[in-house]
């Protein structure tokens, strides 16, 4: 955003809590590598530049990339600087901060989607002798004591951390709800390449017949390696990993599993197989078809016959648990009345109901990748183009 709006000559200032890329650098664990192959690290005016496009950037890489974007578009910093309070006022906001306020025309919220680890209520009822953690709290499985782990969440950060806690030799349970199982490549491609050159990531919000239900869809089952592969329930399986249905309760310290695992699998493949169906469509209707491998569909996801539905974690068999299941954004900080019962901000396509206030970062703002360093450029795109028409007559406000 601070990119496009350099690009419009709009004075601006960029206020950072910490340090560049201060979530990269203080809020993930160590092995983790982005999803997203390098290539695919799209911002306006800058992309990757190294010798492996087709590779997956670990943390320090991810950290230098943004740190050397922002030193490249000389972005108007104000680093270690913490917001207190944004406040609406007649012509503008004040942003509060510890640092001293800011009065401004607009405000762009920029604070991201994954503030907080979303834990649920029925967290309370662990017995207080096992671990508890989110893979906020989480670096590497050192930090773990012995004893089997279950990790509830079976998306992205809930199978990627499932298999490594397992490889340190720990016994891991994975309990699994509604997830979105694809594979790492298809057809000889990366399936974000598929993704990307099908449209499948460029499909707006506009044209979704659902999207609050398209914003709330988990990460896709993946994880970014140098062997490329394909970590779905079935891979874990092979490693050991056990698979049990959702965790659905806890009373005096047992923990009830819902029954629809097989159900919640079965979903899985049909949605993978509807997207190889959108990208073999689209590759015939390319030329591609005598390009690259042959289409082909996967096995389906194994169930065993008879999933446990509880677990006496009164017996010790469970040490740990870490909540992957999932984040939520933070604007307690925002004193505006744009925020809905959930505490999320009521936007269309970004543009909120107040005047001059936007938001960016979140899952499917304005596209399917939104939410991707891929997806931030296109929104600020559009979201900037918004945002000077509003300085040049603030009286006509209208969402496009």
């Amino acid at each position: 955003m601070s990119r496009c709006l350099s690009d419009r000559s709009i004075d601006h200032v960029v206020i950072e809590r910490g340090e560049v890329a201060n979530s990269w650098r203080t809020e993930r664990w160590d092995s983790l590598r982005l999803l997203t192959p390098n290539w695919q690290s799209r911002l306006p005016g800058y992309g990757y530049q190294g010798e492996d496009p087709d590779g997956f950037r670990d943390m320090p890489e991810v950290i230098a990339f943004i740190d050397r974007y922002a030193e490249v578009i000389d972005a108007p910093l104000q680093i270690n600087t913490n917001v207190t309070s944004v406040k609406q006022g007649e012509g503008g906001y004040t942003v509060s901060t510890d640092q001293g306020d800011w009065a401004c025309r607009c405000v762009v919220l920029a604070t991201g989607a994954c503030n907080i680890a979303s834990v649920p209520a029925i967290a309370e009822g662990v017995p207080a002798d096992i671990a508890v953690l989110t893979p906020m709290d989480y670096r590497n499985p050192d930090q773990l004591g012995p004893g089997g782990v279950m990790v509830v969440g079976a998306s992205a950060t809930g199978t990627q951390l499932a298999d490594e806690i397992h490889r340190s030799g720990r016994p891991v349970t994975l309990a699994v709800g509604e997830h979105v199982r694809v594979p790492r490549t298809y057809r000889g491609r990366d399936i974000k390449w598929w993704m990307d050159e099908a449209g499948v990531m460029d499909e707006r919000y506009d044209e979704v017949d659902d999207i609050v239900r398209a914003r709330g869809v988990p990460s896709l089952q993946l994880t970014g390696s140098q062997e490329r592969i394909t970590l779905d329930l079935n891979a874990l399986t092979d490693k050991g990993v056990r698979i049990i249905g959702r965790l659905a309760g806890m009373s005096d310290g047992k923990a009830q599993f819902s029954g629809s695992l097989r159900n919640q699998c079965k979903l899985a493949d049909l949605k993978m197989n509807r997207l190889l169906n959108t990208i073999d469509e689209w590759a015939e209707e390319a030329g591609l078809d005598g390009e690259v491998a042959p289409s082909h569909r996967f096995d389906d996801t194994r169930v065993e016959k008879d999933p446990p539905l509880s677990l006496d974690l009164n017996r010790g068999e469970i040490r740990t648990i870490l909540w992957a299941t999932g984040f939520r954004p933070d604007f307690s900080y925002l004193d505006v009345p744009v925020l809905d019962r959930k505490g999320r901000v009521r936007h269309d396509g970004g543009v909120t109901a107040a005047p001059g206030l936007y938001l960016m970062g979140m899952q499917f703002l304005r596209r399917r990748k939104s939410a991707l360093i891929d997806g931030a450029g296109d929104d600020a795109r559009d979201l900037s183009d918004h945002l000077a028409a509003y300085l040049a007559n603030p009286a006509k406000r209208t969402a496009s």
